[in-house]
């Protein structure tokens, strides 16, 4: 119990717990580009959640897992991995993430109470996704800043459109743009949750070998977000080259900001 007081009072936690509250309160600007901007174009949607996969699954393949293999080796790094991978697929399961689109087409046809239903959903879905994602991100940026700022970038980016995925619905079944900006700032929310109970139970524990083991789950968890979210949301409105240039575009910045910085 000392060890967890005195981790917590440790400074260095505090931008790591600054950046989880950052990519978790992007799904709020998600909220706030529908109220302002009706008719959100969909290639900026593709191009936004094609460059955030292909920093999430570069990021992934080229520093996360690398560094667990090094640490501690490939067969262990494998197993943490699809681990990983498949309790956001059970997840994915037990609450599905459907596609922002889809959400958007279907909310004329509803009645206010489905709506409402719907949008209530989509908030508890994205919270139970969010909430692996806060500590991914508070855990990279607590061993490496750089990193720690890239995933923070990277689903900060992917969160705008959650944000619009939950705001749609409710918006429409309310007519209220304060409940719709409260629905999307809870979902956001799990976020920092996520990032402040992996920092107090972990933090003071942390060292190479446990490290290893959270970034071979946390790329698990974020190839498969990309596979199953992103990527398939990116080429759904036939942008397929716009998707792709952001894809190329992301993993490109990484490897520049990895190699230079």
């Amino acid at each position: 119990m000392c060890d967890i007081i005195s981790f917590m009072e440790n400074p260095n936690i505090i931008l790591p717990l600054i950046l989880s509250l950052i990519a978790g309160s992007s799904t709020v600007v998600g909220s706030l580009i529908f109220f302002f901007i009706k008719d959100f174009k969909h290639s900026i949607l593709s191009f936004l959640m094609g460059l955030s996969g292909g920093v999430m699954i570069y990021l992934s393949f080229m520093e996360f897992l690398p560094y667990s293999v090094e640490t501690v080796g490939f067969v262990t790094t494998n197993i943490l991995f699809f681990f990983g991978f498949l309790v956001m697929g059970l997840l994915d399961f037990l609450i599905p993430h459907d596609y922002i689109q889809e959400k958007i087409k279907v909310v004329s046809d509803d009645s206010s109470k489905s709506l409402l239903k719907t949008g209530i959903f989509i908030m508890i879905g994205l919270m139970l996704h969010n909430f692996p994602e806060g500590i991914a991100v508070a855990m990279s940026s607590y061993s490496n800043l750089k990193l720690g700022l890239f995933l923070t970038l990277a689903v900060a980016m992917h969160n705008i459109p959650e944000g619009i995925a939950v705001a749609v619905p409710i918006y429409y079944a309310t007519k209220n743009k304060w409940q719709a900006f409260k629905f999307s700032f809870l979902s956001g929310i799990a976020e920092p949750i996520g990032a402040i109970l992996a920092l107090t139970l972990l933090g003071p524990f942390l060292n190479d070998t446990i490290l290893s083991y959270i970034f071979a789950i946390v790329a698990g968890v974020m190839v498969f977000i990309s596979f199953d979210e992103l990527l398939p949301c990116c080429f759904k409105n036939g942008f397929g080259h716009v998707a792709i240039s952001g894809i190329a575009i992301g993993m490109a910045l990484m490897a520049i900001t990895i190699c230079f910085f």
